[in-house]
């Protein structure tokens, strides 16, 4: 392994392996070396696709970047899906998560199969529709961020639901998690981010085979703290990924505080 990519702490949070690096781009590099790797391995293994579900957020930018350069992923043989998605936003907007994963990834490596959320204009038929779409095999991996409340998709604290019967549903969005949409830069202001969209349920993400879980930046400390420390509740929605059985998150020293 390159040097740079080793971490500087290394934890085990119940079941959760917590890496932590100095600087952001290694936490990022170090992730899409990890997620890569056990893309390839899971192709070596099967000639059937490999199903991964994606996070589109700031945060996720540099595990983007760095799997784009991973060498031998088989693409064609990626069948790939997105977390969740705005309601309300034009198609072309580019605060939609899926114009996101499109212009970071999809676009640059060219997965076998995409599966954009929010292709429907009637809420109910498009959870039906995405639910279908998510039941045709087991997802193998899910790429996520965890929010500044504590959120894991759009999973806001008030609408978390660690046993929720549904895979995909309409949420509304709390305040904390609209704001945090302002401070990372795709809205000017809290007036213009939709109060509603569509997610994958905490069930749904945790039925993932693997998990690869990023979370850089001091705006995340609190929020990071809560899911590794604090109860597990939905007052931090993340704090439920603890739980999977095959869960690693990577950090930078400006999210972790020992």
């Amino acid at each position: 392994m390159d040097e740079r990519l080793i971490p500087v702490e290394e934890h085990l949070v119940e079941r959760m392996h917590v890496l932590v690096y100095n600087e952001r781009s290694q936490m990022g590099a170090a992730a899409a070396e990890a997620a890569g790797q056990r893309i390839r391995d899971l192709q070596g293994k099967s000639q059937g696709p490999v199903r991964i579900v994606f996070a589109a957020a700031p945060s996720q930018n540099e595990l983007y970047e760095g799997l784009v350069r991973e060498q031998g992923i088989d693409w064609s043989r990626v069948h790939a899906f997105h977390m969740d998605e705005y309601i309300g936003l034009p198609a072309v907007a580019p605060q939609r998560f899926g114009n996101y994963l499109q212009e970071r990834l999809f676009s640059r490596v060219n997965p076998g199969r995409i599966e954009l959320l929010g292709r429907t204009g009637n809420i109910e038929e498009e959870c039906r529709r995405y639910v279908a779409l998510l039941n045709e095999a087991p997802i193998d991996i899910v790429c996520l961020g965890i929010g500044e409340n504590g959120h894991i998709a759009f999973n806001d604290p008030p609408v978390a639901d660690f046993a929720d019967p549904l895979l995909v549903k309409s949420v509304e969005l709390d305040e904390a998690c609209r704001t945090q949409q302002v401070n990372d830069g795709c809205f000017a202001s809290l007036d213009d981010v939709p109060v509603q969209a569509l997610t994958l349920t905490v069930p749904a993400l945790m039925a993932g085979h693997y998990l690869f879980a990023i979370v850089p930046g001091l705006a995340k400390r609190a929020a990071l703290q809560a899911a590794l420390h604090g109860p597990i509740s939905t007052a931090c929605p993340a704090s439920v990924l603890r739980t999977h059985p095959a869960i690693t998150l990577f950090t930078d020293r400006d999210a972790f505080s020992s």
